[in-house]
């Protein structure tokens, strides 16, 4: 009795001390450390009943644990079953489900590929309309724009044939003018014949007159050396029909030299040496006088410069060159037509050149401002033509 009593005072005595137990624990643990040479003292037996308590409660806690991961693995388990089970029912409903609406599918296809069908058609007849809209609007444009041309060409042809009747009214108009010009000059010259210039005129008018086929002879010759090298360089430039126009200018001068060579003049009797002068003309800020056989000279020059202006003024429209008249070698040369007779070379270049930039912009440009073509021949009309000469009668 004494000894049971002794037993639930010291299991007592353990339970309000457990403190104190865990607390005496790692002194505990220390004296375990120690080298075991050392002699560990005895425990009381109540602190060996209460290590022992301690490590049960441990060991069922540890049972417990173990016994509740099992418990929660079977759980997890349980449910990943019930999981798959409802995974593969799901699966079997859904094959369940394809199955019985594969019927249902099919037709449902089928319908929407006649709906498909139907919208293709559909589409298709309203591509052909629009297709015969604009086919229908093409031609009518195609119509509108033949109907349109038809009546630009008409009125081209109308312009046309205005301007040609215009041309032809300002030729026979500078026609007319140059004829009575020239009926009022010969008239003129009729008058003047019976004055005769002095001997001593007459014979100076004939000594220019050598000295002026001596130097026109001189540069001649040096003018044609320069063309033929100038005609090479147009050809390096591939303008053909710019070398085929002084082609033919370099084949004219030496045609021109030719004449000249062959000419023979009677001086003396030759109205020109013995005329009195009519008319007095200005070029270059100085006053010049000249009879009527000069005068007719000066319009040859200003009506063939006018000729070969148009036609090297055309040759530079067909290659598709620059408009450049000073640039052109017939313009420099400015000799063609001069024989050496009845007018200086000086006079004769510079009315030369008058008549070729009128004819190389009428040329180049495709008109006749300030010129005529009629019966295979240019000319520059008589309005141009008396605007340049300027000729003021003397009488």
């Amino acid at each position: 009795m004494r000894l049971s009593k002794t037993l639930i005072a010291v299991l007592l005595a353990a339970a309000l001390g457990t403190g104190g137990v865990w607390a005496q624990q790692e002194p505990d643990n220390e004296k375990r450390e120690k080298p075991q040479q050392q002699e560990q003292p005895a425990k009381p037996q109540p602190q060996r009943r209460q290590e022992q308590q301690r490590q049960q409660q441990q060991r069922e806690q540890q049972q417990q644990r173990e016994q509740q991961q099992r418990e929660q693995q079977r759980v997890q388990e349980q449910r990943q079953q019930q999981q798959e089970q409802q995974r593969t029912q799901q699966q079997r409903a859904e094959q369940q489900r394809e199955q019985e609406q594969q019927p249902q599918q099919q037709e449902n296809r089928a319908w929407q590929e006649q709906q498909q069908q139907r919208q293709q058609e559909q589409q298709r007849a309203i591509q052909q309309r629009e297709q015969q809209q604009r086919n229908h609007q093409q031609e009518q444009q195609r119509a509108q724009q033949d109907e349109q041309r038809r009546r630009n060409e008409q009125q081209e042809r109308q312009l046309s044939a205005q301007q040609a009747e215009i041309n032809r009214q300002r030729q026979q108009a500078a026609q007319q003018q140059w004829q009575q010009q020239q009926e009022r000059a010969r008239q003129e010259q009729a008058r003047l014949n019976q004055q005769r210039v002095s001997q001593q005129r007459q014979q100076q008018l004939i000594q220019q007159q050598q000295r002026q086929i001596a130097d026109y002879q001189r540069r001649l010759d040096e003018q044609q050396r320069r063309l033929a090298s100038q005609t090479a360089q147009l050809e390096q430039q591939r303008r053909m029909a710019q070398y085929r126009f002084q082609q033919a200018y370099l084949e004219r001068l030496r045609e021109q030299e030719e004449r000249l060579r062959q000419r023979q003049i009677d001086y003396y009797n030759d109205p020109y040496f013995y005329t009195a002068p009519v008319y007095r003309y200005h070029r270059e800020g100085n006053y010049y006088e000249i009879n009527q056989y000069g005068a007719d000279a000066l319009r040859r020059a200003i009506d063939i410069g006018y000729e070969e202006g148009f036609r090297a003024g055309e040759a530079d429209r067909l290659d598709g060159w620059r408009a450049d008249y000073y640039d052109n070698y017939a313009f420099q040369d400015a000799t063609y037509g001069y024989d050496g007779y009845y007018t200086s070379i000086d006079d004769y270049v510079y009315f030369f050149r008058q008549g070729f930039q009128r004819g190389y912009e009428d040329g180049y440009y495709g008109r006749f401002q300030y010129g005529y073509y009629a019966d295979g021949t240019y000319g520059v009309l008589g309005n141009i033509l008396s605007s340049i000469l300027n000729l003021q009668a003397l009488r």
